[in-house]
């Protein structure tokens, strides 16, 4: 197959991306495929400068912005993504993930992996996907959500329908960008602050403190639940993405019952919030009550990432789990 791997852009997460989409291109290279990487900001990059594209790694906070030298409508008619059989999105965050590239890929009759323009939109928007969540009786935390221009909010009313200590994050972000634990009054609109600097909608979210559990969904069929232990005790973007600070379980060490619950309650969230393909869905065990965090419809793609970590534990390689994923 001929296969473009779309990576990078312009969002908080493009390291994230460009370390996905270089795993991804790898894997599939092995494979025998045709893979061209594609950085949505830049274009083609041909393979001799890939390794450019990452020379120090991820780094252990979100990068400064770039400036995009495409426009994302040109995407679709760029010579390798036309020509490919389909295209990899291994785009983390911002237009990648919120139905944008998507909603291009539809109206240009280009097949692509992963969840269409509305399913990504919703599950992007964490105040949407939440309520779609409650509706569907799917265990979900108390939030409410602020606004742009004035960000405001009442402090009586979070304290009563939130409480303290309550996580301060952009609604619509990835990899825990923004993401702060505020556990006094004084400091909600500190947080508030930092976190519009992502967004334009903020979260005010219950924080509960329990184990942090991650179901992969891949085919119609949930994988192996995945255990994250930060040893900072939050699973930040420092927490992520530098080595050592986070210890990975897989398949989680709890039981059959449990394994179970969180994987109905992940197959049922992707069909709620109408996925497909693949995604992650995030839940946290909290006094033996599960309650889903959110779904991201294009996790994280290196080799140690927590999606390939449940696809190992249920025996599917990363090469394996890249190429099915493209043969969608």
């Amino acid at each position: 197959m001929k296969i473009a791997v779309l990576m990078g852009g312009v969002s908080a997460e493009r390291e994230v991306s460009l370390s996905s989409g270089l795993a991804i291109t790898a894997a599939l290279r092995e494979r025998g495929h045709e893979v061209y990487a594609v950085d949505t900001a830049r274009g083609f990059i041909a393979p001799e400068h890939e390794k450019e594209l990452l020379p120090e790694g991820v780094h252990a906070a979100p990068p400064d912005p770039i400036h995009a030298r495409l426009s994302p409508t040109v995407i679709p008619g760029l010579e390798q993504v036309r020509g490919a059989d389909i295209s990899f999105l291994a785009l983390h965050g911002g237009i990648g993930e919120d139905g944008t590239i998507q909603a291009l890929f539809e109206l240009s009759g280009l097949p692509y992996t992963g969840s269409g323009p509305l399913g990504s939109a919703i599950a992007m928007d964490k105040d949407v996907s939440k309520r779609l969540l409650r509706d569907a009786e799917i265990p979900t935390l108390p939030w409410r959500v602020v606004r742009a221009p004035e960000y405001r909010y009442d402090r009586e009313t979070i304290e009563e329908l939130v409480g303290l200590p309550c996580i301060v994050k952009p609604s619509r972000q990835g990899s825990s960008v923004g993401l702060r634990i505020v556990h006094d009054a004084g400091e909600l609109e500190n947080a508030i602050q930092q976190a519009s600097e992502f967004d334009t909608e903020v979260m005010i979210e219950k924080y509960v403190k329990g184990r942090e559990l991650t179901v992969g969904i891949l085919d119609g069929q949930a994988l192996p639940p995945v255990e994250i232990r930060p040893k900072k005790g939050i699973y930040d973007y420092e927490s992520k993405y530098t080595a050592g600070m986070t210890e990975y379980l897989c398949p989680a060490p709890i039981d059959g019952e449990l394994t179970a619950e969180v994987q109905a309650f992940a197959l049922r969230a992707f069909k709620v919030l109408k996925l497909r393909g693949y995604a992650r869905i995030d839940f946290i065990l909290a006094q033996e009550q599960l309650f889903c965090l959110e779904a991201n419809t294009l996790p994280g793609m290196t080799a140690t990432s927590l999606l390939p970590k449940g696809a190992a534990a249920a025996g599917i390689t990363f090469p394996d789990l890249c190429e099915r994923i493209a043969a969608r």
